[in-house]
């Protein structure tokens, strides 16, 4: 099974929906699929210039390590200096906050992650998670 463009963008249109709902900030997303590419990005009105980078950096630094953000927020607390070292091999793309989702399907298999931000790094996974489950497949934050 692979993240369709349609999927892609469901997943989007259902975290702006909860982003919404919640009364959150304005959100910038980017969902990636298999290898890490791009298969649809929005911000909405009022985002900062760097939002849609700060979510790629969470969704590629939660793709590329096969970990939610979250873990990676919690393993740069204990090991500072192998996130470090990570986000130098990843070109200083990987943000290590919530707000970095893997997307995967019910058998586990990893398809892809999504990255949000312009609010809180919890209420940025509460989005994604949203997102993420509206459009049937499981979210992976990384937490417990």
């Amino acid at each position: 099974m692979e993240l369709t463009l349609i999927n892609a963008k469901d997943i989007i249109k259902h975290a702006f929906n909860e982003q919404q709902k919640q009364g959150f900030k304005p959100m910038a997303i980017v969902v990636l699929g298999s290898g890490g590419s791009i298969r649809a990005s929005e911000a909405q009105d009022n985002t900062s210039l760097l939002r849609p980078k700060i979510a790629h950096g969470k969704a590629y630094g939660a793709y590329s390590m096969g970990l939610g953000s979250r873990a990676l927020y919690e393993r740069a607390k204990v090991e500072p200096f192998f996130i470090e070292a990570m986000n130098s091999l990843c070109d200083g793309a990987l943000v290590p906050v919530p707000g970095g989702v893997l997307i995967r399907n019910k058998d586990g298999q990893l398809l892809g992650a999504v990255g949000i931000t312009g609010d809180n790094s919890d209420n940025d996974e509460t989005c994604a998670v949203a997102g993420i489950k509206a459009t049937g497949f499981v979210a992976d934050t990384g937490g417990s």
